[in-house]
């Protein structure tokens, strides 16, 4: 449901009325806000966008309509839980319901060129320079997120990698440990996360590791880097290899399936919801969680509301056989797209773009990303000053708009940050950090048809083979039985065609 639409509770007539004085009231700042000012209130665009909710409610309504009041628009926004947004975006895909702006995640993106290529998407790129905004964005993202020289969607920003380990700093002093720094001391730390009564409550109820059911954005892929698997695929004799196929991915499925055995993860990690993964770790059920270092931020503020004592750290280097790497993506999370079945005219896509580039200006970035001052943050000259997330009872309201902003980084107009809580600043300094050895995907932007046809449905193949190894449903044999299998339905074509376009 359309966040401006929650009634809370107020009659038909009532809720009429309150919206026809907003209109109203939305018309008369209008004309107070010089040449950017929104149009009469007759003639708003609605702005319809489907985008992930990473948090367990949605942003306070009154926020959502004040976007719309800055950018002359009427917002229908459909939240959809993060854990169930590919299916959800498939589905609209297949019935061609999709929103004017749909967000859709790089590891979802990747595999929707043949979608973008059969003409179900705006090419946006000669509209950009009309915009002030959009004018500005960053030319070597766009070129990343290019398909056949043609630009679909505008992009959320991201640094190469993120990844690293969040762990109870608070447990790894009462066990007298050292934040991991090899795979083999990650592992000791888990055992003793599970055995060693972290929380010194003499019952045994803890377990080292909280997973979820995301071989990417979950622990493994992070995992693996660490045991020098190739990021998705890799050059090697002169052939292209994915990266399932290499002894690495198996060295790192081998350490998964230690961690499963001697019950150092949650057993049901291959059905556990992030959601859930992170209420394990809040919760004081397990001591470590891998991925996203700036998680951080919520999870020590979370921890802390359960347990005051609770104290989390952040590692990023653990050194394993090559020594350090970090998978990366490029410098994208995903992007917004634009449905041609949803937007019927260039008319209408102007507007859904004039949306989107009055989202960057100082106002409404600075409000999707801090909140609204003196409620949420404090302004010290030009800069925000943030209360520790422990003191702030109202960020809740606030973040899952960072969802609906394009370009968060890059873009000028978002003020700086004076202080941040340790957690956090350690998190974006470790990410910087990534950067010296992040391992980058050799196939990215390479065309292959093959791939952008069949990758999905036969990722499920390596998928459901990873979890049935990992908890021992398959041996090795079997393993390789279905990396074959793979093969025979369509891998040896797909690696045809990236050698192609890679040794050509």
């Amino acid at each position: 449901m359309a966040a401006y639409r929650r009634r809370s509770g107020l009659s038909k007539t009532l809720y009429t009325a309150l919206f026809l004085l907003m209109a109203f009231a939305i018309t008369s700042c209008a004309g107070q806000t010089g040449s950017r000012s929104p149009n009469d209130a007759d003639s708003h665009p609605v702005i319809t966008i489907m985008a992930p909710l990473h948090f367990p409610q949605e942003p306070d309504p009154a926020l959502t309509r004040r976007i719309g009041e800055l950018t002359g628009s009427l917002l229908e926004i459909d939240w959809v839980r993060d854990e169930i947004y590919s299916d959800k975006l498939n589905a609209a895909l297949s019935m061609n319901s999709l929103k004017k702006a749909t967000f859709v995640k790089y590891t979802d993106y990747m595999g929707m060129k043949s979608a973008l290529r059969s003409g179900m998407f705006w090419d946006i790129g000669p509209y950009l320079k009309d915009y002030p905004n959009l004018s500005r964005l960053n030319g070597k993202i766009l070129d990343q997120t290019a398909v056949d020289g043609k630009m679909y969607g505008l992009y959320t920003e991201r640094p190469s990698s993120r990844q690293g380990i969040i762990l109870r700093k608070d447990w790894l002093d009462r066990l007298n440990l050292e934040v991991p720094g090899t795979p083999e001391q990650l592992y000791d730390v888990l055992k003793q996360f599970t055995y060693g009564d972290p929380d010194g409550n003499g019952i045994r109820d803890t377990f080292g590791l909280a997973d979820r059911n995301d071989l990417v954005f979950g622990a493994f892929k992070t995992l693996s880097s660490y045991m020098g698997t190739p990021n998705n695929w890799d050059v090697r004799n002169g052939k292209i290899v994915p990266e399932f196929a290499t002894p690495e991915y198996m060295d790192t499925m081998d350490y998964m399936k230690k961690l499963f055995d001697e019950k150092l993860i949650n057993p049901d990690f291959v059905v556990t919801s992030k959601e859930i993964q992170r209420d394990l770790f809040i919760n004081g059920k397990a001591g470590a969680y891998i991925g996203s270092m700036t998680d951080v931020d919520r999870l020590a503020d979370e921890s802390k509301a359960v347990n005051p004592n609770a104290r989390l750290t952040v590692a990023n280097r653990i050194a394993g056989p090559k020594g350090y790497r970090i998978w990366s993506i490029p410098n994208f999370n995903g992007l917004f797209l634009f449905s041609k079945g949803a937007i019927k005219t260039e008319e209408e896509m102007k507007q859904v773009l004039d949306f989107f580039d009055r989202t960057m200006d100082s106002e409404v970035a600075n409000l999707m990303k801090y909140g609204v001052a003196d409620r949420h943050f404090t302004l010290i000259g030009d800069e925000v000053y943030l209360q520790p997330r422990s003191e702030q009872p109202y960020m809740s309201e606030i973040d899952p708009l960072y969802s609906l902003m394009i370009a968060n980084l890059g873009n000028p107009n978002v003020k700086k940050v004076v202080k941040e809580d340790p957690p956090i600043a350690l998190a974006e300094k470790l990410t910087e950090d990534n950067e010296r050895f992040i391992v980058k995907d050799p196939t990215v932007n390479l065309e292959n048809a093959a791939y952008d046809e069949m990758s999905a449905e036969l990722q499920t193949i390596i998928t459901v083979a990873t979890y049935n190894y990992i908890l021992g449903t398959i041996d090795r044999a079997g393993f390789e039985k279905e990396v074959a299998k793979w093969r025979q339905s369509g891998g040896n074509e797909i690696i045809r065609q990236f050698e192609e376009a890679y040794f050509r």
